[in-house]
């Protein structure tokens, strides 16, 4: 379907004046226009702000006609198709700039020759050369490319390319030049037209398509065929199996001549790796000996179409053929534009161009094509014309088709297709573009005589027209007047302004602002009809506009922000219809709004169709905007307005959220009593829960209502409430500027139910709701400690998450955490800032990573350091987590330095730290230094595996009778742990071995006991 709209895409018209009628045209680069007439080619310099359309540059002679022309911007030279006694020669002019007068100086040479006398003169580098192109076959059509500025030749059954590249002539100057760097044949195939970019061939016949894709492989695969299987593949063994039927009732109907038949092959569109059962064979063909890059050697067949002939008439009819093929290329935003810019001095960059998306567009007289060729291979747009058509030029924002009489202009889908390629967040929530499959618009159609050929470069439309007698109305006119007349003796003389007569005009397109003002304007005809009408010309202004803005060509500061200006003011506009209008497509608003800069203030402003009363509930697409922008923690506050204006769109047509939609940073300003109000509907409604109870409460804390607050906060339990504020984690905390903001609310809970806030915010982070370190920073920041401070609130959510058993990863985390804090506060004995709401036993008893302390660690706490309660439970959660079974104890030591071993409370620690690396002779030596009546209780709980059991007698009893001798004012303890010790040896050791163990300076007096014991023992046994 195509859209008809009035608009006026062209703007000035001029005429060129050129000294012979024209017979080809072709512009291109930066202002070059260049009109081939007779023997001789005019070349054009445009200016549009020039009083003159077309100042003329050069002239320069041909061989003979010019039969095709094309124009290179990487190199900046013409490459022509030239005829001379029935011979074709192609031919390529270079440094044509440089021409001053039609008798200056040239060089001729061929391709990969240069001659060494046209370059001995300083002034040779300001002369123009004219290449020429050796083949072996009539060059048929060419076309250059855009990005590499190569060259590629069609000829019959193949397609030959040259590679652009400088010859270096010495240090101050280069020569461009070509090489013959590969040939592409293609069976049973005559091009008539041909279209090259960066590496995708397209090449067209009368009635068929095919785009090929060149890729690069190794160079020792000079010779590749990729055609496919010699067999006939599905899309023609079909034809050819009608063409035997067609044989074969031939022969057994011998009246029929076998002329009477005609065989047309039926029309077929093939895309991607299907293509290739096209039936052409293909088969690349290296040429070049010594090339520095790698030349491609692989080829694919990404497209084959082939349409079905008139078969009304054995002849092809002109209302079957195809024309205007056409690759047209994207670039990646923002790519600097310096092709040719360095010509002069032969420092060309055509690579500088990123190409982003590549479009193939050819014609029927009556229906245009244009598919997407990068990435993948798909049809975009069909173009119907009302006329039949006789030529078309494509670019990234129009298509431009001429008739006899007609220039027609057409709006395209490459942009949208191109943005998709370029923003993978495109169609989501954060970016939207319209479709591609938007319905074809058709903005205008100028009238002039006798149409012949179009082309475009910029904003200039190049139209060449040749009016006959009959395409003139006047000459009509009198020619019916003349031929009426009965005598025939009467001369007939035409007037001189009446004969045949040509032109060549420049159109210029008005400027992408100016008439995407105009659509916006012309969109208003629509807006109260609630139709899409609206938001289709609106997509239309907005393509109009990002194509511009993806022309790497814009470089002007002042042109760059007045398009990004409209393309702002397009996407508020898009906003506003999406908002409006009750559509499938109605959430496309948020992402619409998003683009367009605007703040909620703003869309909430423009938005008149909502009343105040709720009588006109609002439309899906403004619903889904404000319900997205609320949760997105926009850094924006509402006005206390339009705070309550959001607050009756919620109550009437979604009072579900309303809760939610309240707890938003933008809503901080609501009037409370607005809020409570409306929340109180809910309850009568049916649609109450725990969380319009949480919502409530925190509306009455903003009153000042605690009698409110109280009464709402108990009716329901403290599970429940957890729950509610799951749901809603913004009742407790806000994030502004992307910092984390604990609400009045969570302040409150602080003072009043800290457990329940622990419990909230540890079911926050179960639920993904909440980060680790966001859960640090809220808890930081609502006791208003500083960064290195650690209040007692987030030891008490650590300690909750070690409770609530988090994965293994965040508990080593929990356990270094922890351990510090401990460290910290006994190190300094630093109580903490509240009560905390574990004690150690709720530890143990409810969390499995705390584990049980060892007996003998009550014999290292003096009776001095336990006066202290929260000093006592800090020491006693460390000795636990250290006890406990999960904590990797190896990693700890760092730590410990704090902590220092001259109190008892470090002593406990360092040697439950030994012990856990079973380090038990250090720990005893420990104790025996500093606690010996640990040492035994230590002996007895740790020592009683069997393989650290000889510890008693190796380790213990030579070092306790060692201090015995020594004397000291813990000698009577050493003396009562030797006694312990010789139980438990004598028990253990037989009476032999026994007496190995004992000193040899010993009292027999002394060890007689045990002797006797373990000399009884042996006699019973």
């Amino acid at each position: 379907m195509v859209r008809v709209y009035n608009l006026h895409p062209f703007g000035s018209q001029r005429v060129v004046r050129c000294r012979q009628e024209p017979e080809r045209v072709c512009c291109g680069g930066r202002d070059a226009l260049f009109v081939a007439a007779g023997c001789k080619v005019e070349a054009f310099s445009v200016e549009p702000r020039a009083p003159e359309p077309a100042l003329p540059r050069c002239c320069f002679s041909t061989l003979g006609p010019v039969r095709r022309l094309s124009y290179s911007e990487p190199g900046d030279y013409l490459a022509t198709i030239e005829e001379k006694n029935k011979a074709t020669f192609l031919r390529a002019y270079v440094n044509w700039r440089s021409r001053t007068t039609e008798n200056s100086r040239v060089c001729i040479r061929m391709v990969g020759h240069l001659v060494e006398g046209c370059f001995r003169e300083e002034t040779s580098k300001d002369q123009m050369s004219i290449i020429e192109f050796p083949l072996s076959e009539p060059p048929l059509c060419i076309s250059c490319c855009p990005v590499t500025g190569d060259l590629l030749v069609g000829c019959i059954n193949k397609l030959v390319l040259f590679s652009l590249k400088w010859q270096v002539i010495n240090e101050d100057f280069s020569m461009l030049d070509f090489d013959r760097s590969l040939v592409v044949h293609i069976e049973s195939i005559i091009p008539v037209e041909i279209s090259f970019c960066a590496e995708y061939m397209a090449v067209m016949t009368d009635l068929e398509v095919l785009i090929l894709q060149l890729e690069s492989a190794p160079k020792d695969k000079a010779n590749i065929d990729s055609s496919p299987p010699t067999k006939i593949p599905p899309a023609r063994q079909a034809d050819t199996e009608a063409g035997k039927k067609s044989d074969d009732y031939t022969l057994s109907a011998p009246q029929l001549e076998p002329e009477d038949f005609v065989i047309c092959p039926k029309p077929t569109e093939l895309l991607g790796e299907v293509s290739r059962q096209s039936g052409l064979s293909v088969t690349l063909e290296s040429m070049e000996i010594n090339d520095k890059k790698a030349s491609p050697s692989q080829i694919h067949s990404i497209l084959y179409r082939r349409f079905a002939p008139d078969v009304s008439s054995y002849v092809f009819s002109d209302d079957t053929k195809l024309h205007s093929l056409q690759l047209l290329p994207i670039y990646q935003t923002g790519q600097p534009e310096s092709v040719g810019a360095d010509i002069a001095d032969g420092k060309s960059s055509p690579q500088e161009k990123e190409l982003l998306s590549l479009f193939c567009f050819f014609s029927l007289p009556h229906i245009g094509y244009l598919y997407m060729a990068v990435k993948s291979v798909e049809l975009v747009s069909v173009y119907r014309y009302p006329e039949k058509s006789q030529q078309a030029v494509l670019t990234p924002q129009f298509l431009h088709v001429i008739t006899s009489n007609n220039l027609q202009c057409f709006t395209v889908r490459c942009s949208a297709a191109a943005a998709r390629d370029a923003d993978p967040y495109m169609d989501t929530t954060l970016k939207a573009c319209p479709p591609v499959s938007l319905d074809i618009c058709a903005l205008r159609m100028q009238l002039f005589i006798g149409l012949k050929t179009i082309c475009h470069f910029k904003n200039h439309i190049i139209l060449l027209t040749k009016a006959d007698t009959e395409d003139i109305p006047e000459r009509r006119k009198l020619s019916r007047s003349l031929l009426s007349r009965k005598n025939n003796s009467v001369k007939l003389k035409m007037p001189s302004t009446m004969e045949s007569g040509w032109n060549l005009y420049i159109v210029n397109t008005i400027s992408t602002v100016q008439l995407y003002k105009e659509m916006v304007d012309y969109s208003k005809t629509y807006k109260n009809m609630r139709t899409q009408s609206c938001i289709h010309l609106l997509s239309e202004a907005h393509l109009l506009v990002r194509a511009a803005l993806m022309d790497p060509c814009l470089t002007e500061p002042e042109e760059k922000e007045e398009l990004l200006e409209a393309f702002r003011e397009s996407c508020g506009h898009l906003g506003d219809c999406y908002s409006r209008l009750d559509t499938q497509y109605s959430h496309l608003a948020l992402p619409y709004y998003k683009m367009s800069g605007l703040s909620m203030t703003d869309v909430l402003t423009r938005i008149d169709s909502v009343v105040e009363d709720g009588s006109q509930n609002p439309e899906r697409g403004l619903l889904f905007y404000i319900n997205h922008s609320l949760y997105e923690n926009v850094d924006e506050e509402l006005s206390e307005e339009l705070a309550a204006k959001v607050s009756h769109i919620f109550c009437a047509a979604e009072p579900k959220q309303l809760p939610h939609a309240l707890c938003s940073p933008c809503m901080k300003n609501i009037d409370p009593l607005i809020a409570m109000n409306h929340l109180k509907k809910l309850d009568t409604s049916g649609l109450s829960s725990v969380l319009v109870t949480l919502t409530k409460a925190a509306m009455a804390l903003k009153i000042g209502d605690l009698n409110t607050y109280k009464k709402e906060m108990k009716c329901h339990s403290e599970m429940e409430l957890v729950c509610g504020f799951i749901l809603e984690p913004r009742l407790l905390i806000h994030q502004k500027k992307g910092q984390i903001v604990p609400t009045e609310f969570a302040a409150h809970l602080r003072e009043t139910q800290p457990g329940l806030l622990v419990g909230s915010i540890l079911g926050l982070q179960k639920n993904s709701k909440m980060g680790t370190e966001e859960a640090d920073t809220f808890f930081k920041m609502l006791c208003g400690k500083d960064e290195d401070v650690i209040p007692q609130l987030l030891v008490d959510f650590w300690e909750a998450q070690l409770v609530a058993s988090f994965p293994d990863i965040v508990v080593q985390e929990l356990f270094f955490k922890l351990l510090s804090q401990y460290v910290w506060r006994l190190s300094r004995r630093q109580p903490p800032d509240t009560k905390p709401l574990r004690n150690p036993e709720d530890l143990i008893n409810s969390c499995s990573h705390y584990g049980l302390i060892y007996p003998w660690v009550a014999f290292l706490t003096s009776s001095d350091s336990l006066h202290d309660q929260n000093y006592a439970e800090d020491l006693s959660k460390l000795q636990s987590l250290i006890c406990g079974p999960s904590f990797d104890v190896a990693s700890i030591l760092p730590f410990l330095k704090p902590l220092l071993e001259d109190t008892n409370a470090g002593l406990s620690i360092h040697v439950l730290y030994l012990t856990r690396l079973k380090d038990h002779e250090q720990a005893i030596n420990l104790l025996l230094d500093r606690c010996p009546e640990a040492v035994i209780p230590y002996a007895q709980h740790e020592l009683k595996e069997e393989g650290l059991r000889a510890l008693w007698w190796k380790k213990l009893l030579p070092d306790l009778c060692h201090r015995i001798r020594q004397g000291g004012e813990k000698y009577e303890v050493y003396l009562l742990s030797l006694k312990e010790t010789l139980a438990v040896v004598a028990t253990e050791l037989e009476l032999r071995d026994f007496l190995n163990v004992l000193p040899e300076d010993g009292t027999a007096a002394f060890f007689l006991p045990y002797l006797l014991y373990s000399s009884r023992k042996k006699s019973v046994t």
